[in-house]
């Protein structure tokens, strides 16, 4: 009796350390930086929120740190916030996806200069490995792929052209808005989990002044219409049922 519950706890705490493996707990921890010689009292201070991960061996848990750092993903530095730039008021995060051996962070800064800006960048995390992944290690026919999300931005900027007109009649041009607009592989890189399907990000770049007018650039695709770019042995393939 005694060796039956010794095996059904060993059972147990095997299947718990596998489920639990397939996802990772993260913890938001607030850091307030003051700057000792503010350009403006706006300047004082910024705010970082730092996503702190447990539930893992901390060697992997510093490394999934790194690879969702805002010093990585924006190539950031604190002491230049402190001293010379002074544009950030707060970095920040959110969890979008945490299991099936996947982490999905948005990570976003935002401050201001001559304008208030932001910027948001999905992250994708392999917990197996704590890589960032990138569209090479889980897709295949890439230009393929490609070709696809730019049949959707098309399809986007065609309704924003007409929306402009619609909105802003004073606009001569909204087709030169999207003059350099272009969805290549290079694009595929930028992308969101759900367990629905996929999100390639795009960024338009349009001015602050005209911010307003530019489209959300979210290309969203179901698991059923990507089945044929899934790659057979990558971290996305338990997708493709």
């Amino acid at each position: 009796m005694k060796r039956k519950f010794l095996l059904a706890l060993l059972f147990a705490c095997a299947f718990s350390f596998i489920a639990f493996a397939q996802s990772v707990a993260v913890t938001p921890k607030k850091i307030t930086y003051n700057r000792p010689k503010p350009f403006s009292e706006y300047k004082k201070s910024f705010v970082i929120i730092r996503p702190k991960v447990k539930g893992i061996s901390l060697a992997m848990a510093k490394k999934i740190e790194t690879t969702i750092s805002y010093e990585k993903v924006f190539d950031f530095r604190v002491q230049d916030e402190i001293s010379d730039i002074q544009w950030l008021e707060e970095a920040s995060y959110a969890v979008v996806y945490n299991k099936n051996g996947i982490l999905g962070v948005t990570i976003s800064v935002m401050g201001s200069g001559a304008y208030p800006s932001e910027a948001s960048q999905p992250i994708i995390v392999n917990l197996e490995t704590g890589d960032k992944v990138l569209a090479k290690d889980v897709f295949v026919k890439l230009s393929e792929l490609a070709a696809k999300g730019k049949q959707t931005q098309e399809a986007e900027t065609k309704r924003a052209i007409l929306e402009i007109k619609k909105e802003n009649p004073e606009e001569e041009s909204p087709a030169s808005l999207f003059e350099y607009t272009d969805f290549t592989v290079e694009n595929l890189d930028k992308f969101s989990v759900s367990d629905k399907g996929i999100t390639f990000w795009y960024d338009y770049g349009f001015p602050h002044v005209i911010l307003a007018l530019q489209p959300e650039g979210r290309y969203f695709f179901s698991w059923a219409e990507l089945k044929h770019f899934i790659k057979p042995d990558g971290l996305l393939a338990q997708f493709n049922r």
